[in-house]
């Protein structure tokens, strides 16, 4: 089982944090307030870096990078790491991969998201969907049989790979205390997971060959992030994040969630909608310390 970092290590006085915006666009203020918040979180005597999401290609630009990038200085926010793209760590990911299909936890699915959806409706009478609001996979492909995946996959057919939540647990009950999952929140304290909400999720694709939820647990280990900050919208994600945690055997930070700035219709601030960038917000005159004040940090570098 690959150890990247052990829980001893982990130093409360000095927490590791990191901020890891996807290169889709330009920074907006809420990307802002959720870099400010971990840099906050690593004060006086922590660390606090950048990591790169980039691994969803049609999404992903590489012209965003230097942007983001040159925002992040202007703000007033460095980091003496290199920083990491996702998508030149994809061997670290597909070996994390070759582990958990050699543990059994691993299918391929051969499903399309309009044969998801019937089947899910057919079961559950509507589309049943996960914590986090994605589609819920109702477990069609679970049950062939070796022959009939090695078939399917001979014949060229598309697939993904799948998450065996009902083994994965199964594995986790057998190699832990036998307890709950939990996680430690640092404003809330124990947190109960209920991954089995999420179903078999998709840790592989064709066009994205690592999810988000595998790419960013390990390396979040890998870094040795031992807090991480994240908005609320991304905490039932966590439920999930722990069962890869422990099948790999791998460190489990703290976390810490920070609410979400919204617009004036109580929407959350997202690239899609048309959030003001921060360089529009620097092109219009505003300072650094004008954005960072309103991503609501009016005196975080003030000693």
């Amino acid at each position: 089982m690959n150890n990247l970092l052990h829980n001893s290590q982990i130093n409360p006085a000095r927490w590791i944090t990191r901020f890891a915006p996807s290169p889709t666009g330009f920074l907006h203020l809420g990307h802002v307030a959720s870099a400010l918040y971990g840099w906050q979180k690593a004060q006086p005597d922590g660390e606090w870096f950048v990591r790169l999401e980039d691994i969803d290609i049609q999404r992903c630009k590489p012209a965003f990078i230097p942007a983001i990038l040159e925002d992040l200085e202007w703000l007033g926010l460095h980091s003496g790491r290199p920083v990491l793209r996702q998508s030149a760590n994809m061997p670290a990911y597909q070996a994390t991969l070759a582990t958990l299909n050699a543990m059994g936890v691993l299918y391929p699915c051969f499903c399309t998201r309009s044969d998801i959806m019937r089947e899910s409706a057919a079961i559950f009478s509507a589309p049943h969907t996960a914590p986090d609001g994605s589609l819920c996979y109702p477990g069609t492909c679970r049950h062939l049989s070796d022959q009939e995946r090695q078939d399917r996959i001979s014949q060229g057919l598309h697939h993904v790979l799948r998450l065996d939540m009902g083994k994965a647990l199964q594995w986790v009950h057998q190699h832990t205390q036998g307890g709950p999952l939990t996680y430690q929140d640092q404003e809330r304290g124990t947190v109960v997971c209920h991954p089995e909400l999420f179903g078999d999720v998709v840790l592989a694709r064709k066009d994205i060959p690592a999810s988000y939820h595998l790419c960013v647990t390990h390396d979040d280990a890998a870094q040795g992030v031992t807090l991480v900050t994240r908005g609320e919208d991304l905490r039932p994600a966590t439920d999930l994040h722990r069962v890869l945690q422990t099948l790999m055997g791998w460190s489990v930070p703290l976390y810490s969630f920070h609410p979400l700035l919204c617009n004036a219709e109580g929407r959350r601030l997202a690239k899609r909608d048309g959030a003001l960038a921060v360089r529009a917000m620097r092109e219009a005159g505003l300072s650094a310390e004008d954005v960072r004040c309103k991503a609501g940090f009016p005196h975080i570098f003030e000693r």
